[in-house]
């Protein structure tokens, strides 16, 4: 039985997208941009084809090129116990995709000057200035001085290890790069963590120690994935640095320029009545996510992974990263400093980079489209977030694509990229 109560067809989606505000100029026929309309309706297959089997409840997805809009679909339900229809305007939790946002925001201060990539942290946060790495307590050697039981103890033990004084101190570009050993492992995050527990309370203050955790590596040394704290960091930097609130720097910065109105790190009583339900899948079958807005706050704007919104609207955001950094009223970052942004930093070599994938500064880059079997250009960089989301702009054709989705169904992220690049026809 089909389950697509919220599925409408093309024509129908471009007069929704057209009623919304400042679209309606950028709907386009997808012709017109160099996009096949028939073609595009793979797109629409492969999300009709998850929620047929029960792995999603819905999704909206975006293409844009060349900076207009040509296919905007809303499909299925943003609530499976409601039966209520997903809408273009739904609006989802982005998590991970905020990082690339907060990146954006200490671009813009690195080329005002008030932040330089290879600032040290304790520049702006003093606790990061005598740093400790985290060493594994060798197996046989009992408890270390830090953690539980050693390494292979107990499932769940908190791993033991001893510290060595940091080689270096944390940089900007580390916390970009993920290469800075902040909460980026087990010894880190068991001592990291018991500053996090606040976050709620004090809101991006609760970096504001951090540096007193040890680091789960010497910063530079490998690439591990920083969920949380590298980004919070970064937040918080942007608010030592600007003097605004994380919140109201991005509010005044980036989404009033680019005409985001539905980006938020706390949604009003008015959005939380579009804001999609949240999903995990397992067993075959589709079950609420507990405490789904664990990343968000009223006082917690976190960069790490705090936003919500609308598809329509981190597309903008795209389509600026597309355009070299230019917005509809003026330039949100050069194209020099784009450039930079988007380049691989983290060598092939580097221990613990995922197999082709490059990073640049808040984003993944494919340095090799062809040994990761993909349709994408080189160079083409974005991000996705926990809950499903996903977004990648082809520098090359000047295109942006955007799948919002709220269960975390990380195989549907090549097949967008592929069902998007194959209705390129120019």
């Amino acid at each position: 039985m089909n389950r697509i109560t919220g599925h409408f067809p093309r024509l129908a989606a471009l007069v929704v997208a057209a009623a919304l505000p400042v679209s309606a100029a950028q709907v386009v026929e997808p012709e017109s941009v160099g996009l096949s309309s028939d073609r595009l309706e793979r797109i629409n297959d492969l999300v009709d084809s998850y929620i047929d089997s029960g792995q999603i409840s819905g999704a909206v997805t975006l293409v844009a090129r060349r900076g207009r809009i040509a296919h905007l679909e809303a499909q299925g339900v943003m609530d499976d116990a409601s039966g209520r229809a997903m809408e273009a305007d739904t609006i989802f939790r982005i998590a991970s995709m905020s990082k690339p946002v907060a990146g954006v925001a200490i671009m813009m201060l690195v080329e005002e000057g008030r932040v330089r990539l290879n600032d040290p942290v304790s520049r702006f946060l003093p606790s990061f200035e005598d740093t400790e790495v985290a060493v594994a307590q060798p197996a046989g050697r009992g408890r270390g001085l830090f953690g539980g039981a050693a390494p292979g103890g107990g499932r769940g033990a908190p791993p033991a290890f001893y510290t060595v004084p940091a080689e270096r101190e944390v940089t900007v570009a580390d916390l970009l790069t993920h290469t800075s050993g902040v909460m980026s492992g087990a010894m880190s995050g068991s001592v990291g963590g018991q500053y996090s527990a606040g976050r709620h309370d004090v809101g991006l203050a609760w970096v504001d120690e951090l540096g007193s955790a040890p680091l789960e590596f010497q910063p530079g040394s490998r690439w591990a994935y920083s969920a949380l704290a590298g980004f919070d960091v970064l937040s918080r930097i942007v608010e030592v640095a600007s003097g605004q609130s994380f919140d109201r720097f991005l509010e005044s910065r980036i989404f009033e320029p680019l005409g985001i109105r539905d980006m938020t790190f706390w949604p009003t009583d008015a959005q939380r009545e579009r804001l999609v339900s949240s999903y995990n899948y397992a067993d075959g079958a589709l079950a609420l996510r507990n405490n789904p807005d664990s990343m968000s706050g009223e006082r917690y704007f976190s960069g790490a992974g705090g936003l919500m919104t609308t598809a329509e609207d981190y597309a903008r955001f795209g389509m600026m990263l597309a355009a070299d950094g230019a917005g509809p009223q003026r330039a949100l970052l050069g194209s020099r400093t784009m450039e930079v942004l988007r380049s691989v930093w983290i060598p092939d070599t580097l221990p613990g980079r995922p197999a082709g994938e490059g990073y640049g500064l808040g984003v993944r880059v494919l340095d090799d489209p062809i040994a990761a079997g993909s349709l994408l250009s080189p160079g083409t960089f974005g991000w996705s977030g926990a809950y499903g989301t996903h977004f990648f702009v082809d520098p090359v054709e000047d295109l942006v694509g955007v799948m919002m989705i709220q269960t975390p169904i990380r195989e549907m992220r090549p097949l967008f990229e592929t069902a998007v690049m194959q209705a390129i026809i120019d």
